[in-house]
């Protein structure tokens, strides 16, 4: 009877203790790099730099690069791979939107705060198109070798339709369409078809 109460207690009282999170497993530098690379065109994947994570968490640079795109690999500790290659010419605004990110603003928020800050001509944005690769999947459906872009963007601050000749409604996958008209980050998207 004492030890199925004892039992009982300690089932009780581990219940009771607050679950305390894991710190994520951050992987080696060259697995970061490898992945982070995955949206990016084949031919400029090798001299892309890519921002990725220490073991503290940190974002960190790395790889140099010697072309104009930039990598972000995967943040880990959460349930969803998720890998973006862009611009250089982007930077300011993608740096900017991380920067809010960390003091808690989100991302509704964060767009009002930054197009604020380029039409003021305090952000600066790219003067030609620029684009933004990304692969985005649930963790559990990642696979490296056959992961395909998730989404393509190109960026053309104050954008819109009349400007361009594209709609403002998502069509069919694969089609074209202009996101957030005439603000600092219009920009054309593109999702393709599942493969």
């Amino acid at each position: 009877m004492k030890h199925r109460r004892r039992v009982f207690l300690g089932a009780v009282l581990f219940l009771l203790i607050p679950a305390v999170a894991c710190p994520a497993q951050v992987p080696d530098a060259a697995r970061q790099i490898a992945e982070a690379v995955l949206p990016a065109p084949v031919e400029l994947r090798d001299g892309a730099a890519v921002l990725g994570y220490d073991a503290d968490e940190h974002l960190v640079t790395l790889r140099e690069g010697s072309n104009d795109l930039i990598c972000l690999a995967d943040r880990p500790g959460d349930e969803r791979f998720h890998a973006a290659c862009y611009h250089a010419s982007l930077e300011p605004y993608m740096a900017r939107g991380r920067a809010l990110s960390a003091e808690g603003i989100d991302s509704r928020e964060s767009f009002r705060i930054r197009h604020e800050e380029a039409d003021a001509g305090a952000l600066p944005m790219p003067s030609e198109p620029a684009a933004v690769y990304n692969v985005a999947v649930a963790l559990e459906n990642f696979n490296p070798k056959t992961a395909t872009v998730t989404l393509f963007a190109v960026y053309i601050p104050y954008a819109t339709p009349a400007t361009t000749g594209l709609s403002e409604r998502p069509g069919p996958p694969g089609t074209p369409w202009i996101m957030r008209p005439g603000t600092a980050s219009a920009h054309i998207m593109i999702v393709p078809p599942n493969p």
